[in-house]
């Protein structure tokens, strides 16, 4: 049938198999910023899930730029050994293409895991967070130390560092995060920058940071290898920032040596007002797409494979990242597979599973 979906796309010298991709979704499950055994289960049957690319979850460039306790770190020796376990894990087992997404939580940071309450800052334990104004995220939490010119610095040189590391381990791809309220998002931002220095008030000064952080990184990355940005398109707030903005930094990225947009929404406030529904970003990606000339990645509570396969065959994006679907079939694009017509990569252990033709049947019919 020659679904779109299913076709290869290459990055730079990146070349995946197919247009899907197992998007990042944090676990919360990590020791002192280090991956454990669970990212080896979790990371790994993704892998050989038949996707094209598997990126991880937020690997955060310095200890106090983490969301939680919990979450993964590319910040130490210690963290770039126990995530490069990981990767070497899936790279023998798997067939998948592996990219590392790199953040900085900002103001953020320092809150509970989600399940003991859920955009809630840490009681016990807590650390200082920084963040680009000095505002906190909202009422009850606490005020982060305002970035001065040296903390600028510093958070810089610890994406290029944590770059480095990925460059290390091997990973085909990163993807640097703008997005979702977190610090390089509260940069760009009018509702969370509110600086008076070459940083804030203009849109081209609320990006002057992220693009030089971005700049810094794809200095630091292989020629060869693919670097994106995750941004969210639009805080959905009157006032905040806009798809129009996200065009504007898409094509300023672009210039910069930038290879794709992952085109999410929201995160910065808790009084967003997202309509959520199947694809509902979609054509904000689409937009993104056609203006910036940058592919795009889209997402968003996409799990149906003809929907999926519609977003490419109709030129909306160039890939389409799943999470929830994943969480809930680790085989996601087998059945994909079967109802588009198409066959993906699969372990020969696996065999009886993938070509059994009693599943496949009932698989291609799913509605």
């Amino acid at each position: 049938m020659n679904a779109p979906l299913f076709s290869p796309f290459t990055l730079r010298g990146l070349t995946m198999d197919n247009r899907i991709v197992v998007g990042p979704m944090c676990q919360y499950s990590a020791e002192d910023g280090a991956a454990r055994d669970w990212h080896l289960m979790h990371l790994g049957q993704f892998a050989k899930s038949g996707a094209g690319l598997v990126i991880t979850e937020s690997a955060h460039v310095e200890a106090i730029g983490r969301i939680t306790h919990g979450c993964l770190g590319l910040y130490s020796d210690a963290t770039e050994q126990a995530l490069g376990r990981v990767i070497e894990f899936c790279r023998t087992n798997g067939s998948a293409r592996l990219g590392v997404q790199l953040s900085h939580a900002g103001r953020k940071g320092s809150t509970r895991l989600p399940w003991e309450g859920r955009a809630a800052p840490l009681t016990r334990d807590a650390w200082e967070t920084v963040g680009c104004s000095g505002q906190p995220r909202a009422e009850g939490w606490p005020r982060p130390t305002p970035l001065d010119e040296s903390g600028m610095g510093r958070v810089r040189q610890a994406h290029v560092d944590a770059v480095t590391r990925a460059s290390r381990i091997g990973f085909d791809l990163v993807e640097v995060v703008m997005a979702h309220g977190y610090l390089l998002h509260e940069f760009l931002s009018p509702l969370s920058n509110h600086r008076d220095d070459a940083c804030g008030d203009s849109l081209e000064n609320r990006m002057r940071f992220p693009l030089s952080v971005f700049a810094a990184m794809r200095a630091a990355w292989p020629d060869d290898k693919p670097m994106g940005v995750r941004v969210s398109a639009t805080d959905w707030i009157e006032g905040g920032w806009t798809p129009e903005d996200t065009i504007i930094l898409a094509q300023a990225l672009k210039a910069l040596g930038c290879d794709y947009i992952a085109v999410s929404t929201g995160g910065l406030s808790l009084d967003q007002k997202i309509p959520l529904g199947e694809g509902h970003q979609v054509p904000l990606a689409a937009k993104i797409r056609a203006a910036s000339g940058l592919p795009v990645m889209a997402m968003g509570m996409i799990q149906d494979p003809h929907h999926a396969n519609r977003i490419i065959a109709d030129g909306d994006a160039d890939m389409v990242a799943l999470a929830r679907a994943f969480l809930s079939d680790p085989h996601w694009p087998w059945c994909a597979a079967a109802v588009l017509g198409e066959n993906v990569d699969y372990p020969p252990q696996y065999l009886r599973g993938y070509r059994s033709k009693w599943l496949r049947e009932r698989r291609a019919h799913l509605p």
